[in-house]
């Protein structure tokens, strides 16, 4: 509710000058009714105004700063999900020895070493035409355009049977099932070339004229620019046959991409664990802990040095936030046991701070990931790991309906109700006023009445050093 509550200063000089009114009105003024009314209005609301503006100030701020604490606490549990759920310390990475070659790894991906003997890339069948002149016209008729087992038919008429018409209108038929044509201006005319979308031996391109339309046009006399061919290689001795670059299906996990450099090469693909991954999943972790433990503590902080009002954060004293707090210190502060072993977040370069922060030592990391590889997996297993400790704890705070929204929905209960009484006290300030104005105006009228008898009696009877008309007239 946006408004001035009046101070008790400004509520006693309102009375005050509707008590001057009082006394001008019995000394022949009238009241000032306005200022009166206003003035104990005032006094009989201003109370329960400020205490209704301040509760809604109060939970305004909390709300603000319960939504900053979620916030930082989803961005901490979105940080773990990897070491949660084991996927970060999975990762691999895939190089190969020579040209030509790139992998990615996935799910399932085992770590290895494997020889490849790449025969040949690939490739996509494209034709090239005889050279035109530019006014060349090919009659009327059908152009069949096929692609593997597709076809589609191209009407040729005296509006579209040049080259570059031929072209565009391959380009836009909606029946295409996979071509494109473009035009090659060469010192010997135009050229004519028709490209299949798709590589491998299946998408072979053809082109039939039929119906007077000129067989210049038919496939059979163009030149085979790059043949309709699959990728063949070995992995250890082991034939695969692709119809695109892309081999996903030969190594579990293993992506394999082959480009033109690949054809008639030898190489080794390795896959090895990716330490970099993982060491970058330890580092947001520690960057999201570190987060929260600054938002934290700037909710909670007191500064005495501040200004009356602004000394003490919102959440200061607050029970969530420190449940909250000390929950997450406890998870990364105790160790994990694990394969009768206990093993700690510090094997890692990773301390508790005084301040409530992590400090990561990524030398320690790097050196803890290459020799102690087990422990790391250890300490952040998908059971009683880190990881998912910090996942679960979190998620009864920022799931739907979970601590926070439950607080959340009860400071809005508190605001709408806060809002209904402000409502109410504004009709019920409506309603005073006009009583009051009612009462006081009746007051007015009668000491102006009185006023008016005391002249016509002091005129009549005497006083105020007059004799009156009755004394004159004897």
């Amino acid at each position: 509710m946006a408004s001035t509550t009046p101070t008790s200063t400004d509520t006693a000089n309102l009375l005050a000058q509707a008590a001057q009114s009082i006394i001008s009105g019995s000394t022949n003024s009238s009241l000032d009714v306005d200022k009166l009314v206003q003035a104990l209005v005032t006094a009989k609301t201003a109370g329960r105004t400020a205490q209704i503006a301040n509760k809604q100030t109060l939970d305004n701020t909390q709300l603000s700063a319960i939504g900053k604490l979620k916030a930082a606490l989803s961005a901490l549990q979105t940080a773990v999900a990897g070491l949660a759920d084991g996927t970060a310390l999975s990762h691999f990475a895939a190089t190969a020895s020579g040209k030509g070659v790139t992998a990615s790894t996935g799910k399932g991906t085992t770590p290895g070493s494997y020889e490849l003997d790449i025969a040949t890339v690939a490739t996509a069948h494209k034709l090239s035409s005889n050279g035109f002149a530019a006014d060349t016209k090919f009659g009327t008729g059908t152009l069949t355009v096929g692609v593997g087992d597709k076809s589609f038919a191209i009407n040729v008429d005296a509006s579209n049977n040049s080259v570059t018409a031929i072209a565009a209108a391959i380009n836009s038929s909606a029946n295409n099932p996979g071509v494109t044509a473009s035009v090659v201006n060469a010192a010997d005319g135009q050229h004519l070339v028709v490209t299949s979308k798709e590589t491998g031996e299946a998408n072979v391109v053809s082109l039939k004229a039929s119906g007077g339309l000129d067989t210049r046009l038919d496939s059979s006399g163009f030149r085979e620019v790059s043949k309709a061919q699959d990728a063949q290689l070995t992995i250890d001795g082991n034939p695969v046959k692709s119809a695109t670059n892309t081999i996903s299906s030969a190594l579990p996990g293993v992506t394999i991409n082959l480009a033109a450099a690949a054809a008639n090469t030898k190489q080794t693909l390795t896959v090895a664990t990716d330490d970099t991954a993982t060491s970058t999943a330890v580092g947001n972790f520690v960057t999201a802990y570190n987060a929260y433990a600054t938002t934290a503590h700037s909710l909670s902080a007191y500064d005495p040095a501040a200004t009356d009002g602004s000394k003490a954060a919102p959440l200061l004293g607050d029970a969530m936030l420190r449940d909250v707090s000390n929950g997450l210190a406890n998870i990364v502060s105790q160790g994990v046991a694990s394969g009768g072993k206990t093993h700690s977040l510090s094997a890692l370069g990773i301390d508790l701070q005084h301040d409530g922060t992590l400090k990561l030592d990524s030398e320690k990391l790097k050196t803890a990931l290459s020799t102690t590889p087990g422990a790391v997996a250890a300490l952040f297993n998908t059971s009683n790991g880190i990881g998912a400790s910090l996942n679960r704890f979190a998620t009864t705070y920022v799931q739907k309906s979970g601590l926070i929204d439950t607080r959340t929905q009860a400071l809005n209960a508190d605001l709408a109700s806060l809002q209904q009484q402000s409502t109410q006290l504004q009709t019920y300030t409506g309603t005073l006023t006009r009583q009051y104005n009612a009462q006081f105006t009746a007051l007015n009228n009668l000491m102006t009445t009185m006023n008016n008898n005391k002249h016509y009696l002091t005129q009549l009877f005497g006083g105020d050093n007059n004799a009156g008309a009755l004394s004159r007239n004897k």
